[in-house]
């Protein structure tokens, strides 16, 4: 596994180093001080994953990871110092490609390095959803049968949209929710692959980018029309008698939070009916749950590969004829309302 650090300070890429050399099969690629060294680079010699600054001269990482993913693309990891303080800049390289974010490892004062633990995680994850070594759902979630399940009536249902992203998601995201229609009389809930430090930042985000109320799902809150949640634990939000909860299970899942658990737990829930949406992401998580919920008698969309910024997770839809459409972005907030709320 070749990382490529790229980082305009010398002390922090010295950290990382030494990050990338606590990992197992991992070396140096190589180094770059900005954006625009780092684009250069990587044509020269695409890496198997980029560890990315945000706040650097020439190029910040944001237009360096847009670039990166247009002319050679790889996985690309957001490494950054500060959460807040570089928000809107983690968000566009997010919304670019980027596949997660986390904090830069800290050089303790006895010469150690902390926070390595995360960094491997996330690596680990980027690589092997590039790599399509993991299906995203494993034996330990739970199975609908394969043909629709009786529902109760839907004036006795509360009516949802289900959401599932991962690389791009957070402009894809923003895309959808602004054109969700007549989002008042439905619950709206979203898990994003993003580290646990980045959930609340990513829903004040999108806060600001749809210009109304989206917040983090809270453990045991029942749902409830007009509210737009985001998963803001790495454990797997999954919904229990119309209730948000958080849980361990299934522990191998390399995704936290998992779509998949998430999108199995929903087709099994008889208190709710609506749309479920993938978007785009590496991998194949949420797939299988997808269709499983078409098969509960769900709608079900997965963006296209045209607007898609990687067409893993919705392309693993389409292949298993989990999608009931396959729309471009800018349709599928419009679609999902009229599949909804024409039918509450």
């Amino acid at each position: 596994m070749r990382i490529a650090i790229v980082n305009d300070l010398r002390i922090a890429q010295e950290v990382l180093r030494r990050a990338v050399a606590a990992m197992p099969g991992a070396s140096v690629a190589w180094t770059a001080l900005d954006g625009h060294e780092a684009l250069l680079a990587c044509k020269r010699d695409t890496p198997d994953l980029i560890l990315m600054d945000m706040v650097m001269p020439l190029m910040d990482g944001a237009l360096a990871t847009r670039a990166i993913m247009k002319e050679c693309p790889c996985p690309i990891l957001v490494v950054t110092s500060t959460i807040e303080g570089n928000l809107s800049l983690v968000y566009e390289a997010l919304s670019a490609g980027a596949i997660d974010a986390v904090h830069t490892p800290q050089l303790a004062s006895d010469g150690s390095v902390t926070g390595v633990d995360a960094l491997i995680r996330k690596s680990r994850v980027a690589l092997a959803a590039v790599a399509g070594t993991y299906s995203g759902h494993g034996e330990s979630v739970a199975r609908v049968p394969a043909q629709p399940l009786p529902h109760a009536p839907h004036s006795n249902r509360l009516a949802m949209v289900a959401i599932g992203s991962s690389t791009g998601g957070p402009h894809a995201l923003s895309v959808v929710l602004r054109e969700l229609q007549g989002h008042a009389s439905i619950c709206t809930v979203i898990v994003q692959h993003i580290d646990i430090s980045y959930s609340s930042g990513l829903a004040n985000w999108l806060t600001r980018e749809i210009k109304r109320p989206v917040r983090i799902a809270i453990d045991g809150e029942r749902l409830t029309v007009g509210e737009t949640l985001v998963a803001a634990t790495d454990d797997h939000l999954v919904i229990m008698a119309g209730c948000v909860r958080y849980v361990r299970e299934p522990v191998a899942q390399i995704y936290r939070p998992s779509v998949d658990a998430f999108f199995h737990s929903v087709a099994v829930d008889r208190s709710l009916h609506g749309a479920a949406v993938l978007l785009t992401g590496m991998g194949r998580d949420g797939a299988d749950g997808l269709r499983a919920l078409r098969a509960s008698g769900w709608h079900t969309i997965a963006q296209d590969r045209a607007t898609s910024v990687v067409w893993g997770m919705p392309g693993a839809a389409v292949e298993l004829g989990a999608a009931a459409e396959v729309l471009p972005l800018e349709s599928i907030g419009a679609h999902a309302s009229r599949r909804v709320v024409g039918h509450s």
